[in-house]
């Protein structure tokens, strides 16, 4: 009888593999002291390697501003962390896979000089990758999402690793070390063309006015021009092609807002970040905004259910996002906002069903290939 192939098993079933013992997962198992160990155990190398090739691997508006000595602690205190981590996930779990991951990974932060490498001097790059934006963007969001979702999550018996992680960790880790092509692609022509089309009069009147009300009319003009653009995705073919990369998730939670296509991030940021430029905000005002859009993208696509229903009306929760989301036909073109339900109300568009979630997300009848690279190339394949 011939033999029949192994079927092809994606990064993720191979991690599965490798990692899965059949144990239970819970506090107490050394299942989650060994997904930190690994964690804290490639943040602290990839820091490393920032402090080895700092003019290839880190962002220059952040690379002077960083305090050396607390940057070379931290590292330290990550490692030793990393490696009792590691420690004590192999003395509880039967298979050992976690605990030495995580100890290679540290081993490898200790090898190359951990926090004490003498960082290069005088040495320039005009192209350079943000590493350390990812680093500072995985401590700064899983800090604050993660335990979030586990204390008050919409789907229980989720997990961090649902299907889809891996792709959404890619984006994630794209989204950040990609700032230098972000900046060229969005920041450059969106300041070029909102010199251009200024309008002098209304930059005075809008530098008038207090940056805490500049800050709150930015929200408003932003959110407003997201919203069409964002409708524009949805409504013509071209553009929807793109954008369906992002509908492509099937489970949500913090990491799911960062599956964005390169096209769709370029033209939607550049377009909202251009009237804020037309108008003359101040910068203070716009670093406000970009700040709060980074945080509210994350959270409405959470794995979270506030219970805030009154503020729902006002304030784009996960729940407001998540309906935008469903698979359910009830779910389709609806909630297109980011930060302010009432422009969904003012458009015809909001939909809000009293005290329900959508029960799936996803696009009906049609699976996104896996990973970030396939996911790139896959609105230019014909039929797609």
């Amino acid at each position: 009888m011939m033999k029949q192939p192994a079927p092809h098993l994606t990064a993720e079933q191979w991690l599965a593999r490798v990692f899965a013992d059949g144990r239970p997962r819970h506090v107490g198992t050394g299942w989650l002291s060994g997904v930190l160990g690994i964690v804290l155990g490639l943040l602290a190398l990839l820091a490393v390697l920032c402090l080895h090739f700092p003019e290839y691997l880190t962002l220059p508006e952040l690379r002077s501003h960083y305090p050396l000595e607390w940057v070379r602690l931290a590292i330290d205190i990550g490692l030793l962390a990393a490696m009792a981590l590691a420690a004590v996930s192999m003395v509880l779990r039967r298979k050992k896979a976690l605990g030495v991951a995580g100890l290679v990974l540290a081993g490898a932060a200790l090898g190359l000089g951990a926090g004490g490498v003498e960082i290069p001097r005088g040495q320039v790059s005009a192209v350079y990758l943000g590493l350390d934006w990812f680093v500072l963007g995985v401590l700064t969001t899983a800090a604050v999402f993660v335990p979030l979702e586990r204390a008050f999550p919409l789907r229980s018996g989720q997990g961090a690793f649902r299907r889809g992680w891996l792709t959404d960790t890619q984006y994630f880790f794209a989204s950040h070390v990609l700032a230098q092509v972000m900046s060229v692609a969005v920041l450059a022509p969106a300041v070029a063309m909102g010199e251009a089309l200024a309008v002098p009069s209304a930059q005075t009147a809008v530098q008038s006015l207090p940056v805490a009300v500049q800050f709150a009319l930015a929200v408003l003009v932003a959110d407003l021009a997201q919203y069409g653009i964002h409708r524009a995705f949805h409504a013509i073919p071209f553009l929807w092609r793109f954008h369906k990369v992002h509908h492509s998730v099937e489970v949500m939670d913090w990491l799911a807002g960062s599956r964005l296509h390169l096209v769709d991030v370029i033209v939607t940021r550049g377009l909202v970040l251009l009237p804020l430029v037309v108008l003359g905000f101040d910068q203070v005002a716009i670093y406000a905004y970009l700040a709060l859009v980074s945080f509210q993208a994350v959270f409405i696509h959470a794995n979270f259910a506030p219970r805030a229903r009154w503020l729902e009306r006002w304030v784009a929760m996960p729940r407001f996002h998540h309906w935008h989301h469903g698979a359910e036909a009830e779910a389709r073109d609806v909630n297109f906002a980011v930060h302010l339900p009432m422009i969904d109300l003012w458009f015809g568009t909001y939909h809000m069903p009293e005290g329900r979630w959508p029960a799936g997300y996803g696009i009906t009848g049609e699976r996104a290939p896996e990973g970030w690279a396939p996911q790139l190339v896959w609105p230019f394949r014909r039929g797609a």
